[in-house]
Formats: structure tokens, sequence, C-alpha cells
């Protein structure tokens, strides 16, 4: 029995994520279909990316991921499966596969072809399914389709070092509205080796001089920084709203600055 994910853009009361599931249970009944997120902002495929990044590694091997979000291809674009990290992934070629992080996929496959014989504006439904229960019944990934070389490599976007200060940008909200960054535990620790540092949240506005290991170490209400369960830098508000109250969104500037001496 495989396991087949669906990410999405279509929010849970409409009538798409039926459709598939129903598609899915129809084509190959052995499967287990587990829902990550149908409340990706519209089109955007760097939250998908995100969330499928942070989500794929705890399922099991051979898990197929439908991500159909900015699913319909621009003209002369391709419909993507590849397998990376022993994982399957359905997708547009939107820059999602790059933005996934790590290593390279190791195969990449066209499914264009499919569409363009029988073009259909629920692309999901009509290519990524059957792929997706084609992959589920034990076909190669090679005799999906052709291989593909020259695909969008978007990379996520990385934090940068100048001289004794972590540039990074807020990267994804949570429903916490919690805002996580792209500033590593690593890159942290690598950068500042022990030395104190004060981290500056929307330019000086706010300032935070210690990371909470967990949440209840500060008080209701207060600001606090706390490394995630990915690794990754997060400014929060205890039992609040930091993203709303701090004005803070996707891009948003935090710096961590590091005392010399």
């Amino acid at each position: 029995m495989h396991i087949i994910t669906l990410t999405s853009d279509w929010n849970e009361n409409d009538f798409y994520v039926a459709s598939l599931k129903g598609k899915l249970l129809s084509a190959c009944p052995e499967a287990q279909i587990i829902d990550i997120n149908h409340r990706i902002k519209a089109f955007n495929s760097s939250q998908a990316a995100f969330v499928v990044r942070n989500s794929y590694p705890h399922f099991p091997e051979n898990t197929i991921h439908i991500i159909a979000v900015n699913s319909e291809p621009e003209i002369g674009g391709e419909l993507l499966a590849a397998r990376k990290d022993n994982h399957y992934f359905l997708c547009a070629d939107n820059g999602i596969l790059g933005l996934l992080g790590g290593t390279e996929p190791e195969e990449v496959v066209t499914l264009t072809g499919n569409y363009k014989d029988d073009p259909d504006t629920f692309v999901a439904l009509t290519v990524f399914a059957t792929a997706a229960c084609k992959l589920s019944g034990g076909t190669p990934l090679t005799k999906l389709g052709s291989p593909v070389k020259d695909y969008d490599r978007q990379t996520p976007l990385r934090a940068t070092i100048e001289d004794h200060t972590i540039i990074g940008s807020v990267i994804y909200i949570d429903s916490y509205q919690n805002a996580i960054t792209n500033i590593s535990h690593e890159l942290f620790n690598r950068v500042g080796n022990g030395k104190a540092f004060e981290i500056y949240v929307q330019s000086k506005h706010y300032m935070i001089n210690r990371i909470n290991n967990r949440y209840n170490e500060t008080d209701p209400g207060d600001l606090l920084a706390i490394f995630n369960s990915s690794g990754l830098l997060e400014i929060a508000i205890r039992n609040g709203n930091a993203a709303g109250l701090l004005k803070l969104t996707t891009n948003s500037t935090i710096r961590v600055e590091f005392k010399e001496g």
C-alpha cells in the first residue's frame, strides 16, 4: 500500500479536494490518502514548497506527493514527476522542485504529453491522479514520461552574512502567526560561535537578546525567539500574534548582530 499526500491552494470547502480524492480512490483504492495542506495561498509556490519540504521527510519512503499549487503550466511549460530522497513528487514546472531544497532529484520526467493529448484546467485530476496511481501500482517513474534535465531550479531564499551580522528573512507565517525565518540553528552557531547577540525585528523597533528553549519560558504577551522543530529561527509572541502585531510578512528582514570580543 502506498501513501499519496495532497497539498493544494484550493481550500477544503471547494469541490476540488473531494473530486481528486474520489478519482484516486476509484483508480487506486488500495492507496492511503493523506492531506498535508489545502490552505496554501493561491499560486504561492514558495509557501507550498516550504510546507512540503518540512513535511515529506517524516513520511515513509516511496510516498507520492501531489503538489497542486500553481499547477496549470505556462505556455510551453511542463508537468513533472520526480524522485527525490526516495519520495515521488508530482507538480508543475514552477520552481517547486528546486524550492524543496537539499539535493537535486535523482530522476525527473515530463507528464506534459498526457496533458497535451487531453488538455484540461484541472490537471491534478486528469494528470497527477493518473500518474500517482500508476506509481502506486508499481509503474517505474521512467515509464510515465520522457526524462527532463532543463526544469525550473529555483532555490530557497538564503540568509546572508556581513561581518558579524546575519541578515535573514521571514519565509513563512504559521497558523499561530509566528514568523519563521531562513536563519538556521547551524548558521547561527557557526557565525556567532557563542558570542552575545541582539536580534532586531522590523529594523530596530524590537530587539531580542536571548533564545528560548520553550515558548513558556517567556511571560504571556512577551516577544521571544526560538529555534523550531525544523531548526529555523522563529519570532513569536507567547500566546499572541507576532506577525499581526509586529506587521511581519514573508520577506520581512530579521537581523542578528553578534557582539565582537
